[in-house]
């Protein structure tokens, strides 16, 4: 017998947006959570939304507000993405809703948080890294810095910390009976992915010019190096024992592992290294890596990660569904969540769909968006 995921039972009321939310929402619903996300009439179902079901409410409409509510007084947790004084405009604020049901956990999911001088403003992942400082050191020496995608702000330092919060709260109302309001800033999440990085600057170990640390590019024993066909390996030696192995995979001269400590070194070394990788392909230094601790790695495509004997071992990339192409990522461990439908949904939350067209997905009409949008 299977046994129940750990969050079974823990009813989520989503409000879907884009990136953070919907990654959390996501994850919550694979770790078992039972996940109804709330959309906009006519609005495109946004990525990161297929496994859980999404229910169209019109939030300007008396019904749908009343639907919204009712299903509020009867969540564990709500999540929302919008900008500031959205939520309030529209009735649904902390206030009434915890008032209705004191145990819920409110969750709030903004790029720069519910205060503060920005809180108004509009901005995505690469704005809220900027003034973090986490951007800047995603540079080499002397060039412009180049966003990790939206991989570090939104879901990093945004959608897991959304969840992490809300599994805090939700294990702090087991003791209190009541639930709390959060406010989960990507500027806050991504502050705090660099607790390590200040910590390092504090102790004098971490200059603030990007490329020239151990963790930036600085060091030669840990970058991205091409080979003789122009694709990739990254190289991660860091401590001797690593190096050491490298050492002898590239052939370099021993003297290296002590003489690697000295950063006036490390202009030759880089040199030494790039013109050895660049002797063979990308694939043929991963064969030869296979086995050692040279911490030496093929820089694979997103659709190249699949083929990865590790990668398949592992069983983390699913295929996408038949009319999609490449694959799905899918948290190891858990057991997929099984499809549901919005009318299943709303049976097991005990509440009936209001007599209104409005509220109905198959409904021609659609409605205007609302024009506050997301805070993203």
């Amino acid at each position: 017998m299977t046994a129940d995921p750990p969050l079974a039972g823990l009813r989520v009321l989503e409000f879907l947006g884009l990136g953070p939310g919907p990654f959390a929402g996501m994850m919550l619903a694979d770790l078992g959570a039972d996940v109804v996300a709330i959309a906009r009439p006519g609005t495109p179902r946004p990525a990161l939304a297929e496994n859980r079901p999404v229910l169209e409410v019109d939030l300007k409409d008396r019904h749908g507000a009343d639907l919204v509510q009712r299903l509020a007084s009867r969540a564990d947790v709500l999540v929302e993405g919008f900008r500031p004084g959205v939520m309030e405009r529209a009735g649904l604020g902390p206030e009434p809703l915890l008032a209705r049901n004191p145990g819920l956990v409110y969750a709030r999911m903004t790029g720069w948080g519910q205060a503060g001088p920005l809180a108004a403003r509009a901005g995505h992942d690469i704005n809220y890294i900027s003034i973090t400082g986490a951007l800047h050191h995603a540079a080499r020496r002397g060039s412009a810095p180049a966003p990790p995608a939206n991989l570090l702000g939104d879901f990093g330092a945004g959608g897991l910390y959304l969840v992490a919060s809300v599994l805090a709260a939700v294990h702090e109302r087991h003791r209190t009976g009541r639930g709390r309001v959060i406010d989960a800033a990507i500027v806050d999440g991504t502050t705090y992915l660099t607790s390590m990085l200040h910590e390092y600057r504090s102790r004098g170990t971490w200059s603030d010019e990007a490329g020239t640390n151990r963790l930036d590019t600085g060091a030669p024993y840990y970058d991205v190096y091409a080979c003789a066909d122009g694709r990739y390996v990254a190289i991660g030696a860091l401590e001797d024992k690593f190096f050491t192995e490298l050492a002898k995979l590239l052939d370099l001269d021993r003297a290296w592992i002590e003489r690697r400590h000295d950063p006036g070194s490390w202009p030759e070394l880089r040199r030494l290294t790039a013109q050895a990788v660049r002797r063979r392909t990308r694939d043929e230094w991963s064969r030869l890596a296979e086995g050692t601790d040279a911490c030496l790695t093929p820089v694979l495509s997103l659709d190249e990660a699949a083929g990865h004997a590790h990668i398949r071992a592992r069983d983390v990339l699913a295929p996408a569904p038949p009319a999609q192409d490449g694959w799905r990522p899918r948290l190891t461990g858990w057991p997929a969540p099984e499809p549901s439908g919005t009318d299943d949904a709303l049976r097991r939350w005990d509440v009936e769909r209001a007599e209104d067209p409005h509220t109905s997905p198959d409904h021609p009409e659609r409605h205007e968006k609302h024009e506050e949008g997301s805070s993203r």
